[in-house]
């Protein structure tokens, strides 16, 4: 099986080289690049291209490697014991099973995402090393060793908050995602916003890049952004004409889907008043 770009996803071809070589090495594919540049979607359209089931593990600030193992409630068992629930004779029935278990126990392959793990403990990603590896973990209450029946693609994700450990890296295939250039960007358009006018997808794209390269920008908006922006350039049917109207270091229209913070609103309202001040 081999990845390739979906009818809902443009793949650029070092993307897809990345994902094939991983998936010929058995090796997890880490994922890096600007958040908004599609990532996460990376996994769905994986699964998708190779007609497989993904199971989705989104780490928070809080996550640990052992949740995406199994859990063992020993709170809910001793409460069970002075209730004389006969269920706590098996301590199985007071293990709950993480997403690693469940992608090694499935009945088919499947696509296991490791959703911005970055944003964990640094010592989260050590503490996979073992079972990335070797493909099974052992559960000490029971004393069963889970082992993977069909290898999973793994893909990692991370928006490079923290530095991750050379000893995960060595483990993984790596591809940072580069922010698309305009012709790769008209396809991605193209794919979720079919037959809009070129005039207007020229200027709009234009415009787009001249904010993102504008110096001082705290927050650069990303393909995610670009893509609220147009689909609300075309609720309001607005044209490439209403665009040109604004002047050079003017906010651009329904700004709000691109600029997230004060700062890079107030960036532009002072370079539209300098703009207004020169003529």
């Amino acid at each position: 099986m081999k990845f390739t770009s979906t009818d809902a996803y443009v793949a650029t071809e070092d993307l897809t080289v990345a994902v094939n070589a991983a998936v010929t090495l058995e090796r997890p594919l880490l994922v890096k690049g600007e958040p908004g540049t599609g990532k996460t979607e990376l996994a769905r359209q994986v699964a998708s291209s190779m007609g497989l089931d993904m199971i989705e593990w989104h780490v928070k600030s809080t996550t640990r490697a052992q949740q995406g193992l199994y859990e063992y409630d020993a709170v809910s068992r001793l409460r069970d014991s002075q209730l004389g629930d006969p269920r706590v004779q098996d301590v199985g029935n007071y293990i709950r099973r993480g997403k690693l278990w469940e992608a090694f126990t499935t009945s088919e392959r499947v696509v296991l995402l490791i959703d911005e793990i970055d944003k964990a403990d640094i010592e989260f990603p050590n503490d996979l090393l073992q079972e990335l590896d070797r493909m099974e973990f052992h559960v000490y209450e029971t004393g069963e060793t889970v082992k993977a029946r069909h290898r999973p693609i793994i893909i990692i994700t991370s928006n490079n908050e923290k530095e991750l450990p050379d000893a995960f890296l060595r483990r993984c295939f790596f591809h940072y995602i580069r922010f698309p250039d305009m012709a790769t960007m008209r396809k991605i358009v193209e794919v979720h916003h079919p037959g809009i006018k070129d005039t207007l997808l020229t200027v709009a794209l234009t415009q787009f890049y001249e904010l993102r390269e504008q110096q001082g920008l705290k927050k650069k908006p990303s393909t995610s952004e670009v893509l609220d922006w147009l689909k609300l350039l075309l609720a309001e049917d607005l044209t490439a004409e209403d665009l040109r109207k604004d002047g050079a270091g003017a906010l651009p229209r329904l700004h709000g889907a691109l600029l997230k913070n004060e700062q890079d609103v107030h960036l532009f309202e002072r370079l539209a008043f300098m703009a207004r001040a020169g003529r």
